[in-house]
């Protein structure tokens, strides 16, 4: 399966920006199931300056300064991705107890362990709760497999939590999200994390693109898509498994992962510092399209 990704990201500010200085994470990552084929990122102004470099979760970061004055920043990526068919561990029963799993991760005997015990600590955005260490612990009984009781709670945050782009702003903590039990993927993914994190589990934030359908008899809109985020949980024997608990399945040939950190502030697609600018506003247009 072969896509075409589009994303463009503009900023028009109401004053003139002197410096901006930025990272983006908009480079497919290319794994055992992913390769990006084609790759192209265009950026207006003109970069002054511009580099590439691999982050501490080996994310592709692209660096650049614009240091003539702008009003508007306009950055697009274009990809071509090609995906495999993801093993389907749904149909997989894995005897390994969740407790196991939390012993291995704490337990490092190099410094892979130590990278994957760094993703088992809580952070700004997925520091847990009384609340959230109950609402896991039903989910992880003791004994119980290791991919049952994650799946079981990828199933209930997607029953217990309402989709609404309005209830949350970007910077909205797990505990904001569990007490409200509304937001979007970005965070329903920082809730699973905190949960996970809360009996010392490992665990990823995977930002990417999911394919999307328009309604029955309904046109495809150019740009209507959207970045989309799940997570990753470390099972030592089989790695990183992914789970998406905004659609409650376990990601296939429809995702296309991009970067994955701790938790958002790892993998936000763009981000920088300007100086000036004043008042801006943020427009995020996503096309991602099969193709022969």
């Amino acid at each position: 399966m072969k896509y075409k990704i589009t994303h463009t990201t503009v900023y028009q500010y109401a004053d003139k920006v002197s410096l901006s200085q930025n990272q983006a994470r908009l480079m497919p990552a290319n794994l055992a199931q992913q390769t990006c084929l084609e790759s192209e990122l265009r950026i207006s102004p003109v970069p002054s300056f511009q580099y590439s470099y691999l982050d501490s979760f080996n994310n592709l970061v692209t660096h650049f300064d614009i240091t003539v004055q702008h009003q508007i920043l306009a950055v697009t990526s274009t990809h071509v991705v090609e995906i495999a068919q993801r093993p389907q561990l749904e149909l997989v029963y894995i005897d390994t107890h969740w407790e196991a799993v939390h012993s291995s991760v704490h337990r490092p005997l190099n410094k892979a362990g130590l990278d994957i015990y760094l993703h088992s600590l809580p952070t700004t955005y997925t520091h847990s709760t009384p609340d959230i260490l109950a609402y896991t612990q039903v989910s992880f009984s003791p004994g119980r497999d290791m991919l049952m009781a994650c799946k079981c709670l990828m199933e209930r945050i997607f029953n217990d939590f309402e989709f609404d782009s309005q209830a949350t702003t970007v910077n909205a903590t797990a505990p904001d999200i569990f007490a409200l039990k509304k937001g979007v993927c970005q965070d329903f993914v920082h809730v699973a994390l905190a949960c996970l994190r809360s009996i010392g589990l490992a665990c990823q934030y995977v930002s990417g693109y999911i394919e999307t359908f328009p309604p029955e008899g309904e046109e495809k809109l150019v740009g209507a898509d959207a970045t989309h985020a799940w997570y990753a949980v470390f099972l030592p024997s089989h790695g990183w498994i992914e789970f998406d608990p905004t659609n409650n399945v376990l990601p296939s040939n429809q995702h296309i992962r991009l970067a994955t950190g701790r938790d958002y502030l790892d993998v936000a697609p763009l981000k920088g510092l300007i100086y000036g600018g004043g008042d801006h506003q943020l427009d995020v247009s996503v096309d991602m399209n099969r193709i022969n």
